[in-house]
């Protein structure tokens, strides 16, 4: 992590600490070195600024078009080196992003991913896109799961003032079965499902939304 990014982290987290009773569980989980994959639930455009201020490592994440479009945010992840991806992009363009992904891999970086693919609004978990999951068995990169509960109260402008409790459940990283070749669909799913389920672990019984069971 370099010296200016200390520096604009230790300015976020002062600010979140104003506006949220913030909580980090599970910070000795994190590996300090080599790549890894940070995947998380998504509730809220300040997860990944959360999960950014959370780390003890720096996190380039895989961020859909439309949130450079917001003012700070975009600013914030831009500065960030975060990288676009389109949700109903091409084939051409998702290649794009499947690459970058692992070129940040490749140098021994912490990649973050939301493998919800978009908000899920109301705190409940929703079924997990492949992409994480394909990355992480190709390359051989290990996974660490995140569970953000709480996000989903800041709603309207008053929230800030009623400073609301959020929890940043950080578990333990593992790693899924190497791939030779191309994944089945059968493959795939049940990949990306293992992933998703140690997400849910994370969050309270009725966040878990899809993988409740």
């Amino acid at each position: 992590m370099t010296h200016s990014q200390r520096i604009v982290l230790a300015i976020i987290k002062s600010l979140l600490s104003m506006f949220l009773r913030w909580k980090v569980n599970g910070m000795k989980n994190v590996p300090l070195n080599g790549a890894l994959i940070v995947v998380a639930n998504h509730v809220h455009l300040v997860d990944p600024i959360l999960l950014m201020a959370s780390f003890p490592r720096w996190i380039s994440f895989m961020a859909k078009e439309e949130l450079f479009r917001y003012p700070f945010l975009g600013v914030i992840i831009r500065w960030g080196q975060a990288f676009t991806v389109r949700r109903r992009g091409t084939i051409k363009d998702r290649r794009e992003a499947i690459k970058q992904a692992k070129d940040v891999l490749s140098k021994g970086l912490a990649l973050g991913m939301f493998p919800e693919g978009k908000r899920n609004r109301v705190g409940r978990l929703l079924p997990g896109k492949p992409g994480s999951a394909v990355i992480a068995s190709q390359t051989g990169t290990p996974l660490l799961p995140v569970g953000i509960i709480g996000t989903e109260k800041l709603k309207g402008m008053t929230w800030p003032w009623k400073r609301p409790a959020v929890v940043i459940n950080i578990g333990q990283p593992f790693k899924l079965p190497p791939t030779n070749g191309r994944l089945v669909k059968s493959q795939t799913k049940s990949l990306t499902d293992f992933m998703m389920r140690q997400i849910a672990t994370l969050l309270p019984q009725e966040n878990r939304g899809v993988y409740g069971d």
